[in-house]
């Protein structure tokens, strides 16, 4: 049937449904040349941790893949080109009670469909306050933390989810929201909410690639059909992002089991095509991918020399 005949029974078209990104970077890194394809985190078994307590009454802290604003590293704000020198590689930890400068140009987000001017929607930090404020939250930890996102898994999972975990476990911290941004992001996040939960810590994913939480495992996820950068609501829509907020919230006071996914009612446009752009290959030349396989090659190695400056990630793959 043709979208128009789809269209008079009242369905979607074909097309208007979530983004295979597994299977699109897959595609798109073996049309770039690299004949290793990346294999993907993957659970059965999924750990889960109910409330013991109210939320108006937990402490909640904040976990994400953005990077603190490094004004040495090149450009960084709206619209930069994907930037490996911004990279981090070792778990870092904020303040909640002032606002922080951090960005999103070291990952590999939707830079055609979202402008990354508006840091609400992928750092939902002021939104917890304000949250906090009314009562919703009973309060903020002390420090939220930032998540490297390692290609290697087993680095997430022997050294920055432990890492993370003691932080929580200083600051009492009862329930977690995680924000990832780009693929691997979600995956690492995935990962760092399974061992959390295994822990003692609720936690809700906020996503965006609804296939990767699905397919590592997570207790409990948002997902918000928003092109990738978007996890915590619409960019200069503080209606948006509050409500991403409140129905994250509420994942974690009603989820009845683990692997329990949410939509949001929330849609990023009418015209549902932005899905068909992120890296996908049919969509460009065989010039572009030449030049794609270039670029991605330079920043690998840029990212390399930053990563075996860090002692604790020295020898692991990019």
């Amino acid at each position: 049937m043709e979208d128009a005949d789809l269209a008079d029974l009242g369905f979607a078209p074909e097309g208007d449904k979530p983004t295979a990104y597994m299977q699109r970077t897959r595609d798109w890194y073996l049309a770039l040349g690299y004949g290793n394809p990346y294999c993907w985190a993957h659970y059965v078994d999924v750990p889960f941790t109910p409330l013991r307590k109210p939320l108006a009454e937990s402490t909640a802290t904040l976990v994400t893949t953005a990077a603190p604003y490094q004004p040495d590293k090149g450009n960084q704000g709206p619209g930069a080109a994907y930037n490996a020198a911004a990279k981090f590689y070792e778990v870092y930890s904020g303040e909640t009670a002032v606002d922080h400068d951090v960005r999103i140009s070291h990952v590999g987000i939707d830079r055609k469909h979202t402008s990354m001017e508006d840091s609400g929607s992928w750092f939902p930090l002021p939104a917890m306050r304000a949250a906090a404020s009314k009562g919703r939250l009973g309060r903020l930890a002390a420090r939220f933390h930032g998540a490297p996102t390692n290609r290697s898994q087993r680095h997430t999972l022997d050294v920055d989810c432990p890492e993370i975990l003691r932080r929580c476990q200083e600051d009492g911290v009862d329930v977690a929201l995680l924000v990832p941004n780009c693929p691997i992001c979600h995956q690492t996040l995935s990962l760092v909410a399974r061992y959390l939960e295994a822990h003692g810590i609720a936690t809700v994913v906020m996503a965006c690639a609804k296939d990767i939480v699905e397919h590592v495992g997570v207790p409990r996820a948002l997902f918000s059909d928003f092109p990738l950068g978007n996890g915590a609501g619409k960019p200069h829509d503080k209606t948006s992002q509050a409500d991403t907020l409140e129905l994250a919230l509420r994942v974690l006071e009603t989820a009845p089991a683990p692997r329990t996914t949410v939509q949001s009612p929330q849609r990023w446009s009418d015209d549902w095509q932005w899905k068909l752009d992120f890296s996908n290959i049919e969509r460009i030349s065989a010039q572009e991918v030449a030049r794609l396989r270039a670029e991605s090659d330079n920043a690998k190695a840029i990212a390399k020399a930053i990563r075996e400056k860090t002692p604790a990630t020295k020898g692991q793959a990019a």
